[in-house]
């Protein structure tokens, strides 16, 4: 009988090797979860998780989403642990792909700091466009300048959302 999902066997030897299991990822995303869920429970116990002569008292419905989240935790640890799936979840060509967006948007996020938030997203947004989407430098540059300026005009000049700012901005006089 031909089936058409393939077998670990099979999955393995036509793909390239796991950076992490589903099992693992499981159990990491339980635990942490997990630890979440009990400082939630933690923090409303502290605020007050119990029921006045006014009603419920502030912390009374987060502690106890916290509990269902933990149980939660609890039933994906069992399993895990029950079914211990080693099949992929991340292979390295997948995580070399994530890499490509995820390590450009670290020095996004931080260089926001130094450069403000319009200079970052549209040197960001430029160098997207012409590395991986391959359009030319002078498309590249239009797009994300333009889209920067209309950015700049709605939240700074209509919305008056002040966004962080960095030294083009200060030497133009916002």
């Amino acid at each position: 009988m031909n089936h058409p999902e393939q077998s670990a066997e099979e999955h393995a030897s036509s793909s390239s090797p796991a950076v992490i299991t589903v099992r693992s990822m499981e159990i990491i995303v339980a635990i942490a979860l997990a630890l979440a869920s009990a400082t939630t429970m933690w923090s409303n116990y502290q605020l007050g998780a119990g029921w006045s002569s006014y009603g419920p008292e502030p912390g009374y419905f987060p502690m106890r989403l916290g509990g269902i989240v933990m149980i939660a935790c609890c039933f994906v640890l069992f399993h895990a642990f029950r079914d211990n799936d080693r099949t992929p979840f991340l292979e390295v060509e997948q995580a070399k792909l994530v890499a490509v967006i995820l390590l450009p948007l670290i020095v996004y996020v931080f260089a926001i700091k130094w450069l403000g938030i319009y200079v970052s997203s549209a040197i960001f947004i430029g160098t997207f466009m012409f590395f991986l989407g391959k359009f030319t430098w002078w498309k590249s540059i239009a797009v994300s300048s333009l889209t920067m300026l209309a950015f700049f005009y709605i939240f700074e000049l209509q919305f008056r959302v002040p966004l962080p700012k960095g030294p083009l901005e200060s030497w133009l006089g916002y």
